[in-house]
């Protein structure tokens, strides 16, 4: 029987691992990738105290951090949860877990484009992950779908590997933060195309070109999309919590949720001001297990 179980072992996740360890807390952190999905990132400039690092760096290092201080970080995946009286059940692809508290920081998962030819060509020229898939296609030519930071640091990374980028957003202007932007313009081999949506992936046996609603046809060997996440609802619908209208957990100043002994943390969570960034995430995960061991003494 666990005090606390943290789903997620992300920025938030691996956070609040630390902090339960530190206030000797019975806890145990699940999470399949462990780092997060800032282990996707190649370069990390804005993570306070820590100057130039790769996300999967950076993502070890709060591992390894978590794990000198005593926290229990176990490789699986919650399936299901169950509510038992005041307690929790829940069931992962290797076992089961017991708890009266529980805090999600699971993170969200890509939005998918929803286009022609895009699930047809998944692993096949389509990838979510420019750091994953990226030196697959050094030397050739690639297209990024987004506008934000992720797109804008995918094609930045694609831009030193492969031979030509075209980077494809729907609005009129970029979205991500200056200084990402200010570096794409002294790339010579990225290429902006604004206002323009893709209407289908096309190819044989893989990707070899896309179609533009502008009607334009681009011949290329791959496409990166990059246009954002969406929460994990499984879990949420197992719980039975209140979300805001896209479907993110709501919670209050402590980082509680609306069902009793449920935290949520990280990407996960809704916000006025939702950053999305590690640092955002960390601190979060912080909040929400000094609520949940404040809880553990009132019993």
């Amino acid at each position: 029987m666990y005090d606390l179980v943290i789903i997620g072992t992300g920025p938030a996740g691996l956070s609040a691992s630390i902090y339960g360890a530190r206030y000797k807390m019975n806890a145990v952190t699940i999470g399949k990738l462990h780092g997060g999905t800032i282990t996707e990132a190649h370069l990390v400039e804005n993570y306070p105290g820590v100057g130039e690092i790769s996300g999967m760096e950076l993502g070890q290092k709060m591992l390894k951090q978590a794990e000198s201080l005593g926290a229990k970080v176990i490789a699986d995946s919650i399936r299901k949860i169950e509510k038992q009286n005041k307690l929790f059940v829940l069931h992962t692809e290797n076992g089961k877990y017991e708890t009266k508290r529980i805090l999600l920081a699971m993170g969200a998962e890509r939005t998918k484009l929803k286009t022609k030819g895009e699930e047809e060509f998944l692993g096949k020229g389509v990838a979510y992950c420019a750091t994953c898939d990226g030196p697959f296609f050094k030397g050739k030519t690639v297209s990024v779908i987004g506008g934000g930071n992720a797109a804008v640091t995918a094609a930045l990374y694609l831009g030193d590997i492969t031979e030509k980028v075209y980077l494809i957003y729907r609005g009129p202007e970029l979205k991500a933060e200056p200084a990402w932007i200010d570096q794409l313009n002294t790339k010579k081999n990225i290429e902006v195309i604004y206002s323009a949506n893709i209407e289908e992936i096309t190819g044989t046996n893989k990707v070899e070109s896309i179609k533009l609603d502008n009607g334009n046809t681009i011949a290329l060997d791959g496409v990166f999309i990059e246009i954002g996440s969406t929460p994990n609802k499984a879990l949420i619908t197992d719980l039975g919590l209140k979300t805001d209208d896209k479907g993110y957990i709501e919670v209050d100043a402590e980082m509680k949720t609306s069902a009793e002994g449920v935290w949520a943390a990280g990407d996960i969570a809704a916000g006025k001001f939702k950053l999305r960034q590690a640092v955002t995430a960390t601190g979060e995960g912080a909040l929400a297990v000094y609520s949940a061991y404040l809880d553990t003494k009132k019993q």
